[in-house]
């Protein structure tokens, strides 16, 4: 079952604080929920909005002290850590573009750092956030919450352990429709973020979605990407990034075989709502998982039938079971998995806190948000190049 260290526990939880996810703001309610379900985090101040009025109003909403609620994040990494009561990690959900100011400020604050994900909205200032973590000490996790999935814990193990031999193919896919008319026109906050340059970064679809994409194959597999040969297209007229991308992908070659990828994500394709879907295979099995209905993972081993494993039934391995809240039959889903990796990043600061070093650890880090940076920008030049192979190291 997930836990965290005594030290996380509802006598002395984590003082957390929040960057956006304010008034209108969707991941910011989930980062939230994901935060107070297992109980390891209570949110005692924010800067929740860039609109000093609704970064108020949101605040009053969530109950938190006015004198909490501050009108930059600045402010708020300087006046935070100056109390003696504090906050010990800061939870950053805003548009990509701020991620670097804002972690590189509370970082250089003392406060560890929870962001959700693509790392930044531009490889230089992803580099430089590496360099800043390193600096810092402290702890950054990227929230890459599909990889919190029990079954997808699952998969990952099975990998590592060789139950699927050495891996030859993986495939990802991640199709949605909400894009497929231009609805950043009408000033939907959501869209019109996510498809401008300046806030999104170079990366439409591609780095809304495929960055979650190309970080699960990479996540359940161990293995990196070298090169891509990429095709995006903006299919909606008007639109500045792209809302379709075909990828293939060279993996880095073990024991002279090279694994070989493929991955596609889409915001314009009609009848598909958050269709995430990864397979693995390898000479002696294969894996499909699909998000829409996570508790169920097949697995087919070479020349046998397909076989089901159920998150909390009697296939279920033990890293699945360690981030397994309820009992089989008992749907898990979305919020749990996000939930999963803000537990293990509770049960981190908790050894911090201690003066422990965190040991097993599996959540995402900024250098796996490097790495899907590297992923966003070699599949922009590979697209601009007329699909030619190119090397992430390249970019």
């Amino acid at each position: 079952m997930v836990s965290a260290s005594a030290s996380t526990s509802a006598a002395s939880t984590i003082r957390l604080g929040m960057v956006g996810g304010g008034q209108g703001a969707f991941i910011g309610a989930v980062h939230r929920m994901a935060a107070r379900l297992d109980g390891h985090y209570t949110l005692l101040a924010g800067a929740l909005s860039s609109d000093p009025e609704r970064a108020k109003a949101s605040a009053a909403e969530l109950g938190l002290d006015p004198d909490r609620s501050y009108g930059s994040f600045e402010e708020m990494a300087q006046k935070e850590a100056a109390r003696e009561d504090g906050i010990e990690a800061v939870s950053i959900v805003t548009p990509n573009h701020m991620h670097y100011p804002a972690a590189k400020v509370f970082l250089e604050a003392g406060i560890h750092v929870i962001c959700d994900k693509p790392l930044t909205s531009s490889l230089e200032d992803a580099k430089a956030l590496v360099q800043a973590v390193e600096k810092s000490g402290k702890l950054f996790v990227l929230t890459h919450n599909y990889s919190g999935y029990p079954m997808i814990r699952q998969a990952r193990q099975m990998v590592s352990e060789g139950t699927l031999g050495e891996i030859v193919l993986v495939q990802a896919e991640y199709p949605q429709d909400w894009l497929a008319e231009p609805i950043e026109e009408t000033g939907q906050k959501q869209a019109s973020w996510r498809t401008d340059p300046a806030r999104s970064g170079a990366g439409g679809a591609i780095g809304d979605i495929g960055t979650h994409a190309y970080q699960l194959a990479t996540f359940v597999t161990g293995l990196k990407a070298e090169s891509v040969a990429a095709d995006l297209d903006s299919f909606v007229s008007g639109r500045r990034l792209d809302d379709n991308a075909h990828v293939m992908l060279r993996f880095g070659a073990r024991d002279g075989r090279q694994a070989k990828g493929t991955i596609w994500v889409s915001q314009v394709a009609p009848g598909n709502e958050n269709g995430l879907k990864l397979r693995v295979y390898g000479t002696k099995g294969g894996l499909e998982w699909v998000q829409a209905d996570p508790n169920y993972l097949w697995y087919t081993p070479l020349g046998e039938p397909k076989r089901l494993i159920t998150r909390g039934g009697a296939g279920a391995n033990e890293a699945a079971a360690g981030v397994t809240r309820i009992p089989g039959g008992h749907p898990e889903g979305y919020l749990e998995a996000f939930a999963t990796l803000y537990t293990e990043a509770a049960g981190a600061i908790g050894a911090l806190r201690g003066g422990a070093k965190p040991e097993g650890l599996v959540l995402p880090t900024v250098k796996d948000g490097l790495d899907g940076m590297r992923f966003i920008h070699a599949c922009v030049a590979s697209s601009q190049a007329n699909a030619a192979w190119t090397r992430l190291d390249a970019v």
